[in-house]
């Protein structure tokens, strides 16, 4: 297995790159917002984040996509807190509960432990590290320490898609896989949605910098991502997400080849009840609507989840031990 990382690690770049996120600390700008706070005096702006990365859970996660979850499952580890507020939000009980995540705050060293007990007491296919975009010079650095201790497999950038590009630049080398969502074509949308004024011409400069980086999806023998891009787009009620206009300008801005995961498992989850439009789960005309275009756009690379699975990919993250049902 051809890993970059570990020549990054080798050739002392990946110390550089860990020292350089570290620095941006001071006056945070690692993802769009952009806040300028100094977390390593403890300040916090919109993510609620300080110096120290926040783990609210980590598992063999057997949901994600069939090359990420193979037979042993992704090693997952899933970020405390957010720089985004969707009100639709299915992991809300850890993304937007600041004072609660407080208390998951541990060590770079810490982190790095985790991965090797994915890696060597779970037998994970990789390390997926979910809502990553304001842990990213955590993120580094607990690889730094990981890859001494033995840490060789495939790493996931698991994001939301409103990530910084200079933020990604540095991890060019360090990640393998990348798996944004790509949630709306409207910034409207985002807006009234997400609380964001800029989610879409931020994710459509991410996923362009992520396919250059990482290319089309490479799989081993086995059938287990190696390498490459996955985009996630969850269908929302009453066309919100503006699925067609997402899915044409994946085809015409990256390739046909893309590989897309589209996701049906929306329910009305956190705030969405507020909102009448979001107030239902996607009907099955709404589905049909969205997987015919794929034929229709030629895109034959990738994965659709099924109607009415959604308790399958629902976590609950005060649930005893796993997040996810068994």
């Amino acid at each position: 297995m051809n890993l970059n990382y570990l020549s990054l690690y080798q050739s002392g770049e990946l110390s550089k790159r860990a020292k350089r996120l570290h620095e941006r600390l001071a006056s945070c700008d690692i993802c769009p917002r952009k806040c300028r706070i100094n977390r390593l005096l403890g300040e916090v702006g919109f993510c609620h984040s300080g110096e120290l990365p926040i783990v609210a859970s980590f598992c063999d996660h057997h949901g994600e996509e069939p090359v990420l979850s193979g037979s042993q499952g992704s090693g997952t580890i899933f970020f405390g807190n957010c720089n985004l507020r969707c009100v639709y939000c299915q992991n809300n009980q850890i993304s937007q509960d600041w004072q609660k995540q407080k208390a998951n705050e541990i060590s770079c060293r810490r982190l790095a432990e985790y991965m090797l007990y994915l890696q060597n007491k779970l037998g994970c296919h990789n390390i997926n590290f979910v809502s990553p975009s304001h842990f990213v010079p955590q993120i580094v650095a607990a690889i730094l320490e990981a890859i001494p201790m033995g840490l060789h497999l495939p790493l996931v950038y698991n994001s939301n898609g409103y990530d910084r590009l200079e933020t990604l630049k540095e991890l060019d080398g360090v990640i393998d896989i990348y798996l944004p969502d790509f949630k709306y074509i409207d910034e409207k949308q985002a807006l009234e949605l997400s609380k964001v004024e800029n989610y879409v011409a931020c994710a459509k400069d991410a996923i362009m910098e992520m396919y250059r980086q990482a290319g089309n999806l490479v799989v081993d023998e086995d059938g287990i991502a190696q390498r490459g891009l996955i985009i996630r787009h969850l269908i929302l009620p009453n066309g919100l997400s503006g699925s067609r206009e997402v899915l044409k300008w994946l085809v015409k801005g990256l390739s046909p080849e893309v590989t897309i995961s589209l996701m049906s498992q929306y329910k009305p989850m956190h705030k969405a009840g507020e909102f009448l439009s979001l107030s239902r789960s996607i009907s099955k005309s709404e589905y049909d609507e969205v997987y015919n275009l794929l034929e229709e756009l030629g895109m034959e690379n990738g994965w659709v989840q099924k109607m009415g699975a959604q308790e399958l990919y629902l976590p609950d993250f005060e649930r005893e031990g796993h997040p996810f049902v068994a």
